[in-house]
């Protein structure tokens, strides 16, 4: 950004003078220096998550649905018309109608067993165990958290899961990479009944095989399961 500094003294300079009798001080200024593109910048991945998720959702006709740490934009639009309790580490301190926010561990949710018949998870059991978030060191958390998710549905539930995928390795302390068919493998208990997913591109790739992906470097992977 430090780049465009000097356009934007420039205009600051230019603005100043045209704005007359209009205060413009130096001490107020807010520089924004990235935001002079061609088109709207957006993070690919998070864009067609909640895309995917909520028109998921939208066709399902559902009553209640709990979120594990997703997006809280996405959360605050779902909850317009479906109640939703959202679970996160660090708990959400805005209230809206149909937004139930709760403080939970995903390594110990407070559910009980075969409880929930609609779930999501977007972009988080990657980063579990890493203490980015200020969680516990632990290099199993994925798959801890993966079977957590997995105890607390109900036979017939479903569960949106979105996470990268793409060549398998740890990008410590951000986030953990999978191939996609060691997420199918780590939820053993459930039933893939689609897979679609943002390619390195950036483009999203809706109704897939997971083999179309495996060549990826750092996709996203959108897994709906359901528990048989």
């Amino acid at each position: 950004g430090l780049l465009y500094l000097p356009r934007f003294i420039s205009h600051w300079i230019k603005y100043a003078r045209m704005a007359g009798l209009q205060k413009v001080g130096v001490l107020d200024s807010h520089p924004c220096l990235c935001d002079w593109t061609m088109h709207t910048p957006f993070d690919a991945h998070y864009f067609f998550q909640g895309a995917w998720l909520a028109r998921r959702l939208s066709e399902s006709k559902l009553h209640q649905h709990v979120d594990v740490g997703s997006s809280v934009l996405t959360m605050s639009v779902l909850s317009a018309w479906v109640d939703t309790i959202f679970v996160d580490y660090r708990p959400l301190r805005a209230s809206l109608p149909g937004l139930n926010s709760v403080a939970g561990d995903i390594l110990r949710l407070p559910f009980t067993d075969n409880a929930l018949y609609s779930l999501s998870c977007l972009h988080v059991i990657e980063h579990i165990g890493l203490g980015r978030y200020g969680d516990p060191i632990d290099p199993q958390g994925s798959i801890k958290a993966a079977y957590e998710l997995q105890r607390i549905m109900r036979p017939g539930g479903k569960l949106c899961l979105s996470l990268p995928i793409g060549r398998e390795r740890v990008c410590y302390n951000a986030h953990r990479v999978y191939a996609p068919d060691s997420v199918i493998r780590i939820f053993e208990k459930l039933r893939l009944i689609e897979f679609s997913y943002v390619d390195d591109a950036g483009e999203l790739r809706e109704r897939r095989m997971p083999s179309s992906a495996s060549e990826l470097q750092y996709g996203c992977g959108l897994f709906e399961f359901e528990k048989p």
